[in-house]
């Protein structure tokens, strides 16, 4: 890059220069490539298959795939506006969730029918005909979490510090949810306690951290006056594969939150 710099060119082309460098060097290397770019306001084409150097980097964007162009776009009007799934899938990290299912339309109000039953919400400007098979498409970041929301299957959660990532299933199908505050802090998985409902067990827990909310999993017998899945009632911080009884859960949630 110095070499080439000093012959003052009309254009640089950068093809993967930074895809030997160990992940911290790469997010320095990036920067340092940017504002270089912004001083010398000299033409560049990078090349990369990094969409995070492509987003950070770039004032334009052409993305392609077998040699075709698909979409070219600045970074946010191909984040919000993709031209197809195979942009929306390939802009953005963690990538876009896509559920397929069928349209559904009834009057002015439509929805996606998934396996299983489950109905989603969908915009009311989308086109397509009443039982046109099609594909849902929805951001990780854009989930939240809801009293009256879809009832997920929790399968693995990664905290980061900055957010934490949540993978499920929707109807069986893998999704990806991203939640900024940390709101989550129990995960109650198979937890069988078929005299006590989970209304007893949130009370019991609710006095350890009244400022945060649990998220109850799975496991509740179907006769359970309980909350269902995905139902937020309570704090607490734990991650459980047994029975637990709410005094023995609690005590197990302060274990946990001490130390």
């Amino acid at each position: 890059m110095g070499r080439t710099i000093v012959r003052d060119p009309q254009v640089f082309l950068f093809d993967e220069p930074l895809s030997n460098l160990d992940a911290k060097l790469r997010v320095q290397m990036r920067t340092e490539i940017k504002e270089l770019h912004q001083r010398l306001q000299t033409t560049s084409v990078y090349v990369t298959h990094d969409q995070i150097e492509a987003m950070t980097m770039a004032d334009k964007i052409v993305v392609m795939r077998d040699g075709v162009v698909e979409q070219t776009g600045s970074p946010l009007d191909l984040y919000d506006h993709p031209a197809n799934q195979f942009v929306a899938g390939f802009i953005g990290s963690p990538a876009m969730n896509f559920l397929p299912g069928v349209l559904r339309r009834n009057g002015g109000a439509a929805t996606v029918e998934l396996a299983g039953g489950v109905s989603l919400p969908v915009p009311v400007n989308a086109s397509g005909s009443d039982g046109q098979r099609v594909v849902y498409g929805t951001r990780p970041e854009h989930i939240v979490l809801a009293d009256d929301g879809v009832a997920t299957e929790v399968v693995v959660v990664e905290p980061t510090g900055a957010d934490t990532q949540v993978f499920t299933k929707i109807a069986g199908i893998e999704g990806t949810s991203v939640f900024r505050e940390r709101r989550i802090h129990l995960m109650v998985t198979d937890v069988v306690m078929p005299e006590t409902s989970g209304h007893e067990l949130a009370h019991t827990l609710a006095p350890l951290r009244p400022d945060m909310r649990v998220l109850f999993v799975s496991g509740y017998p179907a006769t359970s006056t309980g909350p269902g899945p995905a139902e937020l009632v309570a704090p607490g911080v734990a991650f459980l594969g047994k029975p637990f009884a709410p005094d023995a859960l609690a005590a197990k949630v302060r274990e946990v939150l001490d130390g």
